[in-house]
């Protein structure tokens, strides 16, 4: 299926389908009681999602946003998991995608425990143009958004992308 910018996927504490993102961008947020939300993820093209379901089914840990114009097929439950009941080589795809997005999440920890907030930015900038190229990482996020992501308040990335400018 075909989404656009702005689309939701799913929503928070709903249960169904995994997904494989084909191409595009798409962001999960946790929403929180007083309606604040915080950036938990961003899935990247051939990412099957959500990772915590892909063993054992689970409700949705968060809402899956669409960030650009992206391409996403529907897994039903019933046959992913029948899938993995009955063919033992579809584990060890489930661990390498795993495998995948632990080492991402390893850079991205290197990223959140550089010294300075300014080179916070420039290392998740450069990842994000690994992935997306054609793309600049705050047209498709927020700046609070960004901070989360790097570990910094809203008001220090306004000032980092502000002095940028000068």
């Amino acid at each position: 299926m075909k989404l656009r910018p702005g689309e939701i996927l799913f929503h928070q504490g709903d249960s169904g389908s995994l997904y494989r993102l084909k191409e595009g961008l798409i962001k999960i947020v946790r929403l929180k009681e007083d309606g604040t939300s915080t950036l938990l993820n961003l899935i990247l093209p051939g990412d099957i999602f959500p990772h915590h379901s892909l063993l054992t089914p689970s409700e949705y840990f968060g809402t899956a946003v669409i960030l650009v114009d992206s391409e996403v097929e529907a897994i039903s439950e019933e046959s992913w998991y029948s899938e993995l009941d009955h063919n033992p080589k579809r584990l060890k795809e489930i661990a390498l995608l795993l495998q995948d997005r632990l080492r991402m999440m390893q850079q991205r920890i290197d990223q959140l425990t550089a010294l300075r907030p300014i080179d916070r930015l420039q290392l998740v900038e450069e990842w994000f143009q690994e992935h997306f190229p054609d793309l600049v990482i705050s047209d498709v996020l927020n700046q609070e958004e960004i901070g989360q992501f790097i570990g910094v308040r809203r008001e220090t990335v306004n000032r980092l992308l502000r002095s940028r400018l000068h």
